[in-house]
């Protein structure tokens, strides 16, 4: 398999756009899976306070997926880059500084959680109910967070060079193991929620061989060597500071949702107990339908926009932005429209008492109520990291989680109760909304022609009066 670079400058846009977008929201919603999956057994064999710790284990592992999107977009961005400019030592030297920090990284990160989790997960939100089974499952899951790392980080290589379908089959086959393998350790042999956690590593090794697998062909194209030696040579301290800088505002967005769950289930936990923890952990799990959906259509656009930027190709960039926008309104709405219809029988996947369910389906279609507006903010954010503008990109990235949702769900649920987190959520998505949509227009606003310029010179010089026509 080759690379394949004319897939980013040829043809027609939405194709193109499409090609790379469905199947990144097939792989996204495969990733969210293996916790949904879990959620959906322990919910149904173990019980609601089993969903309560895997909301409070929910976190740690938003905030190591933070860390592999972060290696992953920062170094599809540099490769995609180097592919535009026909730059492939560039590629090599990109990868093996990629591959090196995403085995540092993260395995200096699961072995601090596992020696401090215990205040890690009280800080959480725990209850003195809930930890015990939020400990045992934090404990195994953190095994498999290297392994779902390179995953994520190889998964993103290909698909800069050109697989538009790695992701996809690689965390399809994680996934269906995991529901094989949660099957057999919960519902056959009754293990709880160990059987949980276990079944999610196996399933992440699973899927972290087969991208292993594929990416030798992707090595062996390019003439990629990984010994040791040149490791030591193309170690760039520099790129991998600009791989963090540019992926840093991907890393926010995906550890904004850890800080909010985290504040929610302690904001939550004081006002509604263990039963609103069990709620915002099936909205959360839910809602990632839309999110899947959100993100695998902007992240998609990211290295057509990066090869284009690299090729100086403008016109094209400007036209992937604007049929981005359009796509990721269309797939949204029609997201949107199916969860808020069918919104019981799905809650009813997760919950069998009536009563939590029908509360959770209330507060669910409170939260989601304006949800698809906010796909312009992420393409916003995308948009920004391909050309390089990291400031503009992390501001926008902090925005609506950090500096808009919190201080709206402090004000609320300290005024209104567990009523106010549900509010707080179509709010903060409100104003996003409205933001990013100022900062688009302003990007997509053509630059001042040219031959007006030099128009309205002759017009002074002259000093006569005409009527100079141009383009608006």
């Amino acid at each position: 398999m080759g690379v394949n670079d004319k897939i980013f400058s040829q043809g027609n846009i939405s194709k193109t756009l499409l090609k790379f977008a469905i199947p990144a929201m097939i792989s996204l919603l495969v990733v969210e899976l293996y916790n949904m999956v879990d959620t959906i057994y322990v919910g149904r064999y173990i019980g609601s306070n089993a969903i309560g710790a895997l909301t409070i284990a929910f976190p740690v592992q938003r905030f190591m997926t933070a860390i592999g999107m972060l290696i992953s977009v920062g170094t599809s961005t540099f490769v995609a880059r180097n592919l535009g400019e026909k730059n492939y030592t560039g590629i090599k030297q990109t990868i093996i500084n990629s591959i090196l920090i995403t085995f540092i990284t993260l395995g200096l990160l699961s072995i601090l959680i596992y020696i401090f989790r215990k205040p890690i997960i009280m800080n959480l939100g725990a209850s003195e109910t809930l930890y015990p089974l939020a400990k045992t499952y934090i404990s195994i899951i953190l095994i498999g967070t290297l392994f779902q790392g390179l995953s994520i980080v190889l998964g993103y290589i290909m698909t800069s060079l050109g697989d538009t379908r790695i992701n996809l089959y690689g965390n399809s086959i994680g996934a269906l193991a995991n529901i094989i393998i949660n099957y057999i350790l919960i519902d056959m042999i009754g293990f709880g929620i160990e059987g949980a956690a276990i079944a999610t590593i196996i399933s992440q090794f699973i899927a972290f061989s087969f991208i292993v697998y594929k990416f030798i062909k992707i090595r062996d194209f390019i003439n990629l060597s990984l010994s040791s030696s040149n490791i030591v040579k193309s170690f760039s301290p520099e790129l991998i500071r600009d791989i963090f800088t540019v992926g840093f505002s991907t890393f926010v967005i995906e550890i904004s949702d850890a800080v909010v769950s985290v504040i929610l289930n302690n904001l939550l936990l004081s006002k509604g107990g263990d039963a609103s923890i069990v709620m915002i952990g099936v909205i959360t799990k839910i809602s990632m339908f839309m999110f899947v959906t959100i993100i695998g259509i902007s992240s998609s656009m990211q290295p057509i926009v990066g090869f284009n930027y690299g090729a100086g190709n403008k016109e094209r960039m400007f036209k992937t932005l604007k049929t981005s926008i359009k796509w990721v309104t269309i797939f949204s709405l029609a997201i949107w429209s199916i969860l808020m219809i069918f919104t019981p029988n799905i809650i009813g996947i997760f919950l069998e008492d009536s009563t939590l369910l029908s509360q959770t389906v209330t507060a669910f279609r409170i939260c989601i109520s304006i949800l698809p507006t906010v796909g312009l903010y992420y393409i916003a954010i995308y948009y920004y990291q391909a050309i390089d503008d990291a400031r503009t990109s992390f501001l926008f990235s902090i925005y609506r989680q950090i500096v808009v949702f919190i201080p709206i769900a402090l004000i609320l649920i300290n005024t209104f109760g567990v009523i106010g987190a549900w509010i707080a959520f179509p709010l903060s998505d409100g104003i996003s909304a409205i933001t990013s949509i100022y900062f688009m227009r302003k990007t997509l606003k053509p630059e001042p022609s040219k031959e007006l310029k030099v128009k309205s010179a002759d017009f002074k010089i002259k000093g006569t009066s005409v009527r100079v026509q141009g383009r608006a």
